[in-house]
């Protein structure tokens, strides 16, 4: 694929807005599973990648884990910096790429929650981030990452006509309605969904929330091509068995 094609894949700059982004995302029921498999040792050293503005990172943080947040978005660390003085942490937060991230420390364990990598829109975007993730793991340390068990179905049905998927008011004021339509490319395995914004009653914008969906049997192979093993494979956050109907596929490898 061209390189300028894969720059036709994008997130739209509105679903990076910090307040916006909260005011959607409340649903913690990843925080129990993440909070699970930390390390009993307090003393242990953490990594999320894709933190987001710390939705995960600040209560673990609370929890007296040493955790190191990376992200991408200055917007999105700009807040989670904001929550962290809140609640009088100090968070080592770090703008990167995690395909190329170069730390001097390893971890005794690293995460990529939320579904992030969906936003690897390339094997090679994928690779590269597994291989910055083996690179910064401790010897016999954990990874975890959690995405979604892509549903045909689904997309099919939800190409057929808009959706509203979320309406809330901001931390900062605004009244936001989110509807959403999408269109799935065969070829890359991407789903083109798009996010129509209305705030404060009035249409604002159309945002790209472009996701490259990755099938089971073809990320477990991912994995083991990249030298890791898969220690647990569930289908939810209440670590039932991945099956045919799970929602999710959540990994904890080593």
């Amino acid at each position: 694929m061209s390189e300028e094609m894969n720059n036709n894949y994008k997130v739209g700059d509105l679903i990076y807005d910090a307040n916006i982004y909260d005011g959607m995302n409340t649903n913690l029921a990843d925080l129990q599973f993440y909070k699970r498999w930390l390390p009993k040792n307090k003393n242990a050293r953490i990594l999320e990648l894709c933190c987001g503005t710390g939705r995960l990172t600040v209560p673990i943080a609370k929890e007296g884990y040493l955790i190191s947040g990376v992200d991408y978005t200055s917007s999105m660390l700009e807040q989670a910096k904001v929550k962290a003085s809140e609640s009088g942490l100090d968070i080592e937060f770090i703008e990167a790429d995690i395909r190329t991230l170069d730390l001097p420390e390893k971890y005794d364990l690293i995460f990529i929650p939320f579904n992030s990598i969906h936003h690897l829109y390339r094997n090679e975007d994928l690779f590269n981030a597994f291989s910055v993730v083996k690179k910064h793991l401790k010897e016999g340390g954990v990874f975890l990452f959690d995405c979604f068990n892509p549903n045909i179905q689904f997309i099919v049905e939800s190409e057929k006509e808009q959706k509203e998927i979320a309406e809330y008011t901001t931390r900062d004021g605004r009244k936001v309605l989110v509807k959403q339509v999408m269109r799935y490319e065969n070829r890359t395995q991407i789903n083109r969904i798009e996010w129509h914004y209305f705030i404060n009653d009035e249409f604002n914008s159309i945002q790209n929330l472009d996701m490259r969906m990755y099938f089971p049997q073809e990320l477990d192979s991912y994995l083991e091509w990249n030298g890791f093993k898969i220690i647990h494979k569930f289908g939810a956050f209440d670590e039932e068995a991945f099956n045919d109907n799970s929602e999710k596929q959540i990994f904890v490898c080593q």
